[in-house]
């Protein structure tokens, strides 16, 4: 029987005793070609001109333009708000646009690939506890025992027998470069995406400073359709009054509640315009979309702040998140390729378990393995040298992102410079002409009260009066857009924004 004794721990020790098995050495982890592929959605302010020749002095059309999740909000959990500041509309972007949810979660997801490839360099320990019971079969594992001894037999059969194995089992990288350059990448990945979201709180700025000034502009543009539909009204009970007594006739009269009626349509027009702006505030900023809501701030002609053009594309490179976004990424996809070349080098890992093991807790004894292993690299098929190449060709094409970056950066400072001097200019004319014509409508008004003359003259000065209003209105808004573009593309535009513009609370 001693024979059956010692051939059963054989079989044990084949299954439990053997130390744990080594994973492979690490792989370069690829990142994207691209280091633009997570960049959606887009922010932007334009002055297009005027085509065509117009009897207004505005030559330039100024828009901002929001694609993506920029356009849109997460549902707030701040209170509605019956009025909104400009400040307040810029604090609910920056808290609900998409744009900066989704870039934070994104710096999320990076920070877990970070801890995930750091994993690979530190210990991991586990615990694992078994209770088998079991029964062999040896002749079915091809044991044939022929003794040739009279009465005495070996069993085919063994068991049933239990055993339990209670046991902690260590693995730890030594030396893997690969792994090490895996993390660095990793790393750089995750600042990168950080500077990513900052950027995106700028992008969050100018997009909800811009439609904000467009709610400032269509309110303006109401206020002033309004006062001119007060003179419209006015100049229509003088004419009638007139008509009364038979100074004036009949198409005078008609043709003063014409310019009532033109004035009423645009005021409806300018009201719906008002509430659509509203609305599409409200959509950037997490409020619900309705325009149950009115703006507390007016935004003035101020002067730009004084800033060469050398000064601002200084600061532009220097402050700039998206451009220290882009250089952190060619840092990342370096690292990426030094993982890869890394593969050729030998790697060094170590593991160990200890537990227990016997037929119950009180009848056990400890058992433990240590294995150390270094593993190198001998052929394999080009596939070290294939990461290699597409490593490369990711610190290629992400350098040359960075250049293009580089270039759109200045050309974004220098085009905000052009509109900004376009729009003071524009102001400066669309002021000058305003006071012209109010001056002449005036002259006009005397002219007919004096009985010089019909109230056509009345009604044509009254027409480029309101033009004129509009025309100032809009010069100023786009020097406000130009200012708020300039902000943005020198960086940092959240902080810029009471050196570039004069907020005005009502």
């Amino acid at each position: 029987m001693r024979i059956l004794v010692l051939l059963i721990p054989t079989c044990i020790f084949a299954q439990l005793g053997a130390p744990a098995s080594q994973g492979q050495p690490a792989r370069a982890n690829q990142l994207p070609l691209s280091g633009r592929g997570g960049q959606s959605g887009s922010v932007s302010a334009t002055e297009s001109p005027v085509a065509g020749t117009t009897n207004s002095v505005n030559t330039i059309n100024p828009t901002i333009q929001i694609q993506g999740p920029f356009a849109g909000s997460a549902a707030g959990t701040a209170p509605f708000p019956a009025a909104l500041s400009f400040r307040e509309a810029i604090n609910r972007g920056l808290q609900y646009n998409l744009g900066t949810v989704g870039l934070s979660n994104q710096v999320r997801q990076a920070h877990g690939q970070a801890r995930v490839s750091r994993s690979e360099l530190l210990p991991n320990v586990s615990g694992n506890l078994t209770e088998t019971v079991q029964q062999l079969n040896l002749a079915a594992s091809g044991f044939r025992f022929h003794i040739p001894i009279p009465g005495v037999s070996i069993p085919s059969i063994v068991g049933p027998y239990n055993y339990f194995d209670l046991r902690a089992s260590l693995s730890q990288t030594v030396v893997d470069m690969s792994a090490w350059n895996n993390y660095r990448a990793a790393k750089e990945n995750l600042i990168a995406n950080q500077m990513s979201a900052k950027d995106a709180r700028d992008l969050v700025v100018l997009a909800v400073g811009g439609a904000y000034l467009q709610v400032v502009v269509a309110t303006a543009r109401l206020q002033a359709v309004q006062a001119q539909l007060d003179t419209a009204n006015a100049l229509y009970r003088q004419t009638s009054q007139q008509r009364t007594v038979g100074l004036v006739a009949q198409i005078d009269v008609n043709r003063s509640r014409i310019g009532v009626l033109q004035q009423q349509q645009r005021l409806v027009t300018l009201q719906n315009d008002l509430a659509k702006q509203k609305i599409n505030l409200a959509r950037l900023v997490g409020l619900p979309p309705n325009d149950h809501f009115n703006v507390t701030d007016t935004v003035p002609f101020s002067s730009a702040p004084e800033i060469s053009l050398d000064e601002a594309l200084k600061q532009a490179f220097g402050e700039r998140w998206d451009l220290k976004a882009a250089e952190t990424q060619v840092k990342a996809a370096v690292r990426a390729k030094s993982a890869a070349r890394a593969e050729r080098l030998p790697s060094v890992s170590l593991s160990a378990n200890y537990g227990v093991i016997g037929e119950d807790p009180a009848n056990s004894h400890g058992t433990f393995s240590i294995a150390g292993s270094l593993k190198f690299p001998i052929w394999q098929s080009g596939r070290i040298e294939g990461d290699i190449e597409q490593a490369d060709a990711a610190v290629v094409q992400r350098q040359a992102e960075l250049e293009d970056l580089r270039s759109r950066v200045e050309s974004e400072v220098r085009n905000a410079y052009l509109d900004l001097d376009a729009a003071r200019t524009q102001r400066e004319v669309a002021q000058e002409n305003l006071q012209v014509n109010q001056e002449n409508l005036k002259l006009s008004r005397q002219r007919f009260e004096a009985g010089v003359t019909d109230n056509v003259e009345v009604v044509q000065s009254q027409e480029f009066v309101a033009a004129a209003e509009l025309d100032y209105i809009n010069s100023v808004f786009a020097h406000n857009i130009a200012k708020l573009s300039l902000a943005r593309a020198m960086g940092q535009a959240a902080d810029k924004l009471p050196q570039f513009l004069q907020i005005n609370s009502q």
